[in-house]
């Protein structure tokens, strides 16, 4: 279907990985630190994250994730702090994987280890060009069906690379438009989960984009966080089925979302969100989304 395209590269042509369960990949966060700033949550956290802490923090999201889906492991490597960040570095479905063109000098170093990756597990690669800056996971989510692809521009990213990823898998894509720097990466503020419902911050977006977002999503379906929720990573979650695994957040929002049908696992993150990133960050989506609804559905509010 796409092997014509210049774009789209692999070692091999072998069959397409094919996963029988939800499947993530995850990177230790061996070399993790604050190295430098690259966002506002990095400021004043030069060097302030706890390797032990940090490792402790990551092992139990590990194993919580264990228990929903399969998880494979990436090599972290010296020099690449926020290799950690993993979800940040492509967005995989069909087996076709478009990797990021990072912004950031510092966060450039990570490509060729996630693209060797990849190829080893025969993934097909969509490249994207290195003017086009693209953030993987960060900047480009597929709704629950994995039917839609929503994709943000804003501070960090360039729009023009969202009809260019959308190409990998001749998919819609809808562009949203953020304009709080808080929130430069779409994960952080919107979260498609199973049964139709969405997590999200409607202060990260402009009006334009709020429009689309209650366009595609009913009121009943939308939970909309508060500032407080949002800036303690609210939106920045691992959903499986009904389980969602998230940082810990100080306000009734793990109600709200079991209320809806949602097994809810809280967890320490501090460390990783003074890099940037929570749950949602530190798991990059290997297998279908589709493959991550099973049989499980999800109560419509009441």
């Amino acid at each position: 279907m796409m092997t014509s395209s210049p774009a789209l590269t692999s070692s091999a042509f072998a069959p397409l990985p094919h996963f029988n369960r939800p499947t993530f990949l995850m990177c230790p966060p061996e070399f993790y630190d604050v190295n430098y700033v690259i966002n506002p949550w990095m400021a004043g956290n030069l060097h302030q994250p706890s390797r032990d802490t940090a490792f402790m923090q990551w092992k139990n999201l590990y194993r919580q994730l264990q228990r929903v889906a399969d998880v494979r492991l990436l090599h972290a490597r010296e020099g690449s702090p926020d290799m950690v960040f993993v979800a940040h570095a492509a967005v995989v479905q069909h087996g076709v994987a478009a990797v990021s063109s990072f912004a950031h000098p510092q966060r450039q170093t990570e490509e060729p280890h996630l693209r060797k990756w990849l190829q080893d597990a025969g993934f097909l690669l969509w490249d994207t060009p290195r003017e086009t800056c693209f953030e993987g996971e960060g900047d480009a989510l597929f709704d629950a069906n994995g039917g839609h692809l929503w994709a943000a521009h804003g501070v960090r990213t360039c729009r023009h690379s969202h009809k260019h990823v959308a190409d990998a898998w001749h998919t819609r894509v809808t562009s949203l438009h953020l304009v709080d720097p808080r929130f430069y990466h779409l994960d952080l503020c919107f979260a498609p989960l199973a049964g139709g419902y969405l997590l999200y911050f409607p202060g990260a977006f402009d009006a334009a984009s709020l429009e689309k977002i209650e366009a595609a999503y009913e009121a009943d379906k939308r939970i909309a966080l508060s500032e407080l929720e949002a800036t303690q990573f609210g939106c920045n979650v691992i959903n499986v089925g009904r389980d969602i695994l998230m940082g810990l957040v100080e306000t009734d929002l793990a109600k709200r979302l079991m209320e809806r049908g949602f097994d809810v696992t809280e967890m320490p993150l501090s460390e990783f969100q003074q890099g940037g990133g929570s749950a949602k960050s530190l798991a990059l989506r290997l297998s279908d989304s589709e493959l991550a609804l099973g049989a499980v559905e999800v109560k419509s509010a009441t």
